[in-house]
């Protein structure tokens, strides 16, 4: 029993180091971004900039949010839009991912602890085929986003030109299948333009839907589907990935359509077969991707207050996006149906969820809560704004979305940093506090008190 213990304790202390691991990569690749940011040939002015925007723009990259507070295009120079691009590859895939690459090609051996670190990244919770998944993950990562950037350029090139045409379609297509949001779009004019002018485009609306969803899906999800195929082969898992991704997709459409049609600010002025292409792509930005085709200020309460829900609810597990994830969603609707029907267990697809599951689902909804009400709150008492508004810039931090209603770029410093603290909470505490407390196996508690029941409701 003592050398179960210790094999135990072990784990419990690789599991740990793994994660810690990652915590401290992402925040040495904020800073480092950010000091990178912080040079004059990052700037189109050739100034400095300040040392709080560049960090704010590091963790939004990094951390594959979207928001900003100085524009992409107009401020950045060049270089400084290279570093972007670098950091929201690394902050969509995995310092540790991007880093296998460099093992890959010198043949290295990939060390057990590396493998659990790799799988720490992925959101797994164990080493087995994790070297084989990460060449998936590099290739399919390879093939999407070059299969994006080509179509994307049937549309830039034309209007920008050969090499400017060619930047705008790779930067755009590693933005969206990173569910990052970053754009090139704005002018001294108009700073933050994102996707507007391309609202009736199907192309570019498209091509950057697919991107979001793919990436969206988890990698997991994409190893699965590749080796079994069908859907019934597929693990409960993977089902719940793709039942709640396009119930939440086909929700989101509906319920854009039903409150936006007649808003003359949003879907009301533009042609029936644009609203449903612009409500298509509103749906599936909420996904925590970031880019917007609509106003989102301009949205009426309702369709506010659903766009808040579907930020949060955000991605997949060991994906490119954020939030809570849709497994957790699942999990919980899934336990309140079980609860209304009056059983004690919960199932999906002849498969009975562990009550363990059950409670982590928990765990990460009452955490993501609590984080944005209190984010909410402080922002609101900070800028004296409607406290709704504060709700969908903090929801939008903490699911690592980046779609804003105008309010960040105007917020003061601590507003910034608080949002700062959301964003990597929203991409590096979530995982961690999945993968270190919720997702290692514990041995069996030494003790336990007797049952006993409490009223509910």
């Amino acid at each position: 029993m003592s050398g179960i213990n210790l094999f135990g304790r072990r784990r419990m202390h690789r599991s740990m180091h793994a994660t810690m691991v990652i915590a401290l990569g992402f925040a040495i690749t904020i800073l480092t971004g950010a000091l990178l940011l912080c040079l004059p040939v990052s700037a189109r002015s050739g100034q400095p900039t300040d040392f709080l925007d560049a960090l704010f723009t590091a963790t939004s990259a990094t951390c594959v949010t979207g928001l900003i507070t100085v524009s992409t295009a107009v401020h950045w120079s060049g270089f400084g839009q290279g570093v972007i691009l670098v950091l929201i590859q690394i902050g969509g895939l995995g310092f540790m991912t991007m880093a296998s690459i460099a093992s890959f090609l010198l043949r290295r051996t990939i060390t057990l602890r590396e493998r659990m670190v790799l799988s720490a990244g992925l959101n797994l919770t164990e080493n087995a085929g994790i070297v084989r998944l990460t060449r998936r993950v590099l290739f399919g990562t390879l093939v999407f986003e070059s299969a994006g950037a080509l179509l994307l350029s049937t549309r830039f090139i034309p209007q920008f030109g050969w090499w400017h045409g060619l930047k705008m379609s790779i930067f755009h297509a590693v933005s969206a299948f990173c569910n990052a949001g970053f754009d090139l779009f704005g002018t001294p004019e108009q700073p933050f333009g994102s996707l507007v002018d391309y609202v009736g485009d199907p192309v570019v609306n498209l091509t950057i839907m697919a991107l979001i969803v793919i990436g969206g899906l988890g990698f997991f999800v994409w190893g699965d589907i590749w080796d079994k195929r069908r859907f019934r082969r597929l693990t409960l898992h993977s089902k719940l990935v793709l039942v709640t991704t396009g119930v939440l997709l086909l929700t989101g459409f509906g319920l854009t359509v039903l409150f936006e049609w007649n808003n003359p600010k949003t879907l009301g002025a533009l042609s029936g077969g644009d609203k449903l292409l612009a409500a298509a792509f509103q749906s599936v930005t909420l996904r925590t991707a970031g880019f917007n085709t609509i106003d989102q200020a301009a949205l009426t309460g309702p369709s506010q207050a659903i766009a808040c829900l579907l930020m949060m609810i955000g991605g997949s597990p060991g994906s490119t996006a954020g939030g809570i994830k849709t497994v957790t969603t699942a999990v919980l609707a899934i336990s309140a149906i079980s609860a209304l029907r009056g059983r004690t267990t919960a199932s999906a697809f002849g498969r009975t969820i562990v009550p363990r599951s059950i409670m982590n689902a928990i765990t990460m909804m009452i955490m993501g809560g609590v984080l944005g009400l209190s984010g909410a709150c402080a922002i609101s008492y900070l800028e004296g704004v409607p406290f709704e508004q504060c709700v969908f810039e903090v929801v939008s931090a903490f699911g690592t979305v980046g779609l804003t209603m105008g309010l960040t770029p105007m917020l003061c410093t601590a507003s910034r940093v608080i949002l700062i603290l959301l964003m990597y909470l929203g991409r590096v505490g979530v995982l961690t506090l999945g993968v270190a407390v919720l997702m290692r196996h514990r041995d069996p508690p030494k003790m336990q008190y007797p049952e006993a029941n409490v009223m509910i409701g």
